[in-house]
């Protein structure tokens, strides 16, 4: 879900199921802090974290919202980042890590096409804040404080428009 201004959630359906896990036991474990999902996280065991991930992993992917109201320069920008980086100022490409197309790559790197422009931005300032921190070697974090407000916007715009899987149906 993405508002506007506002809060927004994460579309968790059609990632991958270990990642899912594993932000689930990084909520329970105080590795990352967001008052709802830590309530949530904490009233799951081991057992129903893994069939909560793995239900989520196996849902259609839906897309992105907040993306279709960017200017083609604000898109642009975006894709660059997402496909090139700007070596400029020392911020890798998206796709080195979460792969082509945003789709990701294995439990480490989520797949963030498709994703809300909003949470993407959140999170992005976050990682820029240090006050989410829970990826290997702080990747994101280094890349994050990199990046300007606009670039965070428009990597989050970007993002949101790009559909989340090869072949999916958009509703």
């Amino acid at each position: 879900m993405n508002i506007p201004g506002g809060e927004s959630w994460p579309r968790l359906a059609g990632l991958n199921a270990n990642y899912i896990a594993k932000q689930l036991h990084d909520f329970k474990a105080g590795d990352r802090q967001n008052a709802t999902m830590v309530t949530f996280a904490n009233m799951l065991d081991d057992q129903q974290i893994a069939d909560v991930a793995s239900y989520y992993s196996q849902l259609p992917a839906t897309p992105g919202q907040g993306g279709d109201n960017a200017d083609e320069a604000l898109l642009a920008r975006g894709q660059q980042l997402a496909e090139r980086g700007d070596w400029n100022a020392y911020i890798v490409s998206c796709q080195s890590c979460h792969g082509p197309g945003g789709q990701g790559v294995g439990e480490t790197f989520p797949g963030i096409a498709g994703q809300h422009a909003g949470y993407i931005s959140a999170q992005l300032n976050a990682w820029k804040s240090d006050t989410r921190s829970n990826d290997p070697q702080n990747l994101m974090g280094a890349i994050a404080k990199r990046m300007s407000e606009e670039d965070i916007q428009a990597v989050s715009a970007w993002y949101a428009t790009q559909p989340a899987a090869e072949g999916e149906a958009t509703q």
